[in-house]
């Protein structure tokens, strides 16, 4: 009669599968080890093949390559055959069965999802125990050396979470050959960080960033090795005048633990502090900015965090941590913000005149109301319902594929973005030889009342508004989408922001127009009495208005301009976007 053991299950709530070679092992393999090369070893499975796809390795096209290493195991107390190839680690059962709810039912996980890989020692089957569950009755005595990998396990809605798979096995040799293999394979993911330099906001959001840190990042880099030189914040633009003066040279990449305002300041000490060092004024508005060579990894702890979800998909710390732990890498375009010959900021998500710049500004007074502010200023600014009277000339992007209007948003893998980059520095040689009268002639000029001018280098998605500002704007492929919304109802008003909201076209309104620009002015009606030469240029461009409508009702102010999240104050700006100027620790949103 067959014998049963007994055993306690492993404690409920953690996500582990234990794969545990047999005791006897004579009965799996007779010559008890790895085979360093199966002859018949089964293909992957389809699973296998669809999670290779996510991986932008291009070896992933090429067929599958030889196995490194194979060893029969025992998963969920099923024998199964593991087999270690240089981009995936698959185990396929040997006597096929149902999938049960304990996991078996998943096969495969790419090498470059691995997170991390350990060695434990167990003794005897069955150490970590919570209840009794029946065992095989091949089991014996031995003393089990373990082996646990780590890796990413996407769930719904673009979130990623680290679960861990757990092989046993008797002989240690064959173990320690399993944990050798797996991290050399892992070890050939160059773009993976060792060193990173971590800012952290104490004061963002909710005041929750040092917590998220503490409980939810910081093990996961501990776990995947990952050494880091953490700084918190103690007052504003901390971390740009750090980055501009320190030593840089030792870390992988930097990362930001805060809202869109931490982001920023690490964006502008990383660029100025790259422009400093390639002897770049900043000051000169048609200067060729030089290309950052660290990465910034962005972990939400803001209000909003719009660049985490427009270019991740989500705002969850665990999977903003995981896409920096495999060194994933995604340029994306920023624009120079410059006030007559004057440098006033970078940009990369909102630029944005009139509705949104007066919400900012009355959301700077109400600060005590946490994130709510902003709700509360809208709404008050909406009852405003302020327009502005200005000049607005813009150079179109002619030579880049797709349009604002286009059906499908810039996703992982971009081709729009990718020519963009393959075309970049043949786009710049041909600006270089254009002259400059040919140049002027393809501005174009559109002057008005505005309620909002908006610019976007991304599509500023937010949890609020799933598709963003411009649903359609790229990443990378060195273009502005310039959305100007003209004086108008407020009914009408209303119905275009509502339409932020759900899968509408925002931009099928008379009063709201959009266009994919590499560069734009903005001249207001009314300037400030130091700004002599704008005034006369205003004079130019409004007079015929003026002489038209002499009862014009604009009332004589401005507004400010709201930069990421930041105010600019000066009303007349001119602004360029610089091609792939930044690289993030993401892959941009995944379909």
């Amino acid at each position: 009669m067959t014998e049963a053991r007994w055993m306690k299950e492993p404690r409920a709530g953690r996500r582990r599968t234990t794969a545990r070679i047999a005791g006897v092992r004579g009965c799996l393999f007779p010559d008890g080890g790895a085979e360093p090369v199966a002859p018949k070893s089964p293909p992957p499975a389809r699973d296998t093949f669809q999670r290779l796809s996510d991986c932008r390795s291009p070896a992933m096209e090429r067929p599958v390559p030889p196995p490194l290493l194979v060893s029969r195991l025992l998963v969920s107390e099923q024998p199964f055959e593991v087999t270690l190839t240089e981009t995936v680690l698959c185990w396929q059962p040997l006597r096929p069965k149902k999938a049960s709810s304990s996991g078996t039912g998943h096969l495969s996980v790419p090498v470059c999802d691995i997170v991390a890989v350990c060695e434990t020692e167990e003794d005897g089957i069955g150490k970590e125990s919570g209840r009794w569950q029946k065992m095989p009755s091949f089991s014996t005595d031995l003393t089990l050396h373990a082996f646990t990998v780590y890796h990413v396990q996407r769930s719904k809605e673009h979130h990623w979470e680290c679960n861990e798979v757990t092989f046993h096995c008797s002989d240690h040799l064959l173990c320690n050959q399993w944990v050798k293999a797996l991290k050399e394979q892992l070890d050939l993911q160059a773009m993976r960080p060792k060193h990173l330099i971590i800012f952290i906001n104490p004061f963002g959001g909710k005041r929750l960033g040092k917590q998220i840190y503490d409980d939810k990042v910081a093990p996961l880099f501990q776990l995947a090795c990952i050494t880091a030189d953490v700084i918190v914040t103690e007052r504003a633009n901390h971390a740009r005048d750090h980055l501009i003066e320190a030593d840089l040279e030792k870390y992988d990449g930097i990362v930001s633990v805060g809202g869109d305002g931490m982001f920023s300041e690490v964006m502008h000490g990383l660029i100025s502090r790259t422009q400093k060092n390639s002897g770049i004024d900043e000051n000169y508005p048609t200067a060729e900015l030089v290309p950052c060579d660290l990465r910034i990894g962005i972990i939400p702890a803001g209000s909003t965090d719009c660049i985490c979800y427009a270019t991740v998909g989500t705002n969850d710390p665990i999977t903003s941590a995981l896409h920096i732990i495999i060194g994933d890498s995604q340029p994306i375009d920023v624009s120079s913000v410059h006030h007559k010959h004057m440098f006033l900021k970078y940009s990369v998500s909102l630029l944005g005149y009139g509705f949104y710049g007066d919400t900012l500004i009355d959301s700077e007074k109400n600060r005590w109301m946490g994130p709510s502010r902003y709700n509360f200023s809208g709404f008050k600014t909406f009852l405003s319902h302020h327009c502005y009277e200005g000049a607005v000339s813009f150079l179109p992007a002619t030579e880049t594929p797709g349009s604002p209007r286009d059906p499908k948003p810039c996703t992982a893998g971009c081709h729009i973005c990718k020519y963009s980059g393959d075309q970049l520095k043949v786009s710049q040689k041909a600006m270089k030889l254009k002259c400059i009268d040919e140049e002027q002639q393809q501005w174009k000029v559109v002057k008005g009342k505005f309620l909002a001018i908006n610019s976007t280098n991304m599509s500023c998605a937010c949890p609020k508004s799933p598709k963003g500002l411009s649903p359609a704007a790229h990443l990378a492929d060195g273009t502005i989408d310039l959305i100007l919304v003209h004086k108008c109802s407020r009914l009408n008003f209303l119905r275009h922001l509502i339409r932020h909201t759900n899968n509408d076209d925002q931009f099928d309104h008379a009063f709201v127009e959009v266009h994919r620009v590499k560069e734009f002015k903005f001249t207001p009606k009314y300037c400030d009495e130091e700004d002599t030469d704008i005034q006369d240029v205003g004079k130019n461009l409004f007079g015929q208005i003026c002489r038209d409508h002499p009862s014009c009702s604009c009332a004589q102010h401005q507004s400010s301009w709201n930069c990421d999240g930041e105010i600019i104050k000066h009303a007349a700006i001119e602004v360029r976007v610089h091609c792939q100027l930044l690289k993030l620790f993401v892959r941009g949103i995944e379909k």
